[in-house]
């Protein structure tokens, strides 16, 4: 007889740490910004609802470690009449990361005030992630960050997740995690994670709260 699939820990007790997404979690991302500074706000929104070009999926690919050089000389091969709006998206990336998304900041740092741990698992290309870390100071409240991009694997694939159970030096089940996106939150999960989908601040407070995690109402 076969051996039966084995089955995630689940969570028991509150979590011992706390591991966020950050594009529209922490950073607020809109790639139609970066976009529209190199073609113009109506070509970028053309662009990102194109029938024959998945920007997202694209984009993907950078976030799994492909290289943008490869990437663009992709999109110049197969849909040339793209090729200029892709390369803005590079060229002006640091306009997509309009600020912080409002209230998370506060709650990372009640949480690293308490003394509970934290790591960041984002899907961001190597080469624009040190945009993030230079804008953003909250992200110096995280332990570690682990980038899709470096690491050549991104959500929701589980060996992803492995890593950051590796980094954090905790098993996956001690571990709150936080995203915007359901199936990365579901992969998550699978693994024995307490996930939550990430909607607002407040309701993710109350969330966190709600797993024993030392946050005021």
């Amino acid at each position: 007889m076969a051996p039966s699939p084995a089955r995630p820990t689940t969570p028991a007790g509150p979590p011992a740490g706390v591991v966020w997404d950050l594009g529209n979690v922490i950073v607020d991302w809109d790639a139609s910004a970066a976009i529209a500074a190199g073609v113009g706000a109506e070509e970028a929104a053309r662009f990102l609802a194109a029938d024959d070009f998945d920007f997202m999926a694209w984009n993907h690919g950078c976030d799994a470690g492909g290289s943008w050089d490869d990437a663009e000389a992709a999109v110049a091969a197969s849909h040339p009449h793209w090729a200029e709006h892709a390369r803005s998206y590079r060229r002006h990336f640091a306009a997509s990361l309009r600020g912080e998304v409002p209230g998370t900041a506060a709650v990372l740092r009640e949480l690293h005030a308490a003394g509970v741990p934290m790591w960041g698992l984002t899907n961001w290309s190597h080469e624009l992630y040190p945009h993030a870390p230079r804008l953003f100071d909250v992200l110096g409240l995280l332990a570690d960050v682990v980038v899709s991009g470096t690491e050549g694997v991104a959500k929701p694939d589980p060996r992803v997740y492995r890593i950051v159970e590796r980094r954090a030096g905790l098993p996956l089940a001690r571990l709150a995690f936080v995203d915007d996106r359901a199936d990365n939150v579901a992969a998550a999960s699978a693994l024995g994670m307490h996930g939550l989908v990430f909607t607002d601040a407040d309701a993710l407070r109350a969330d966190l709260r709600a797993l024993g995690l030392p946050l005021r109402a």
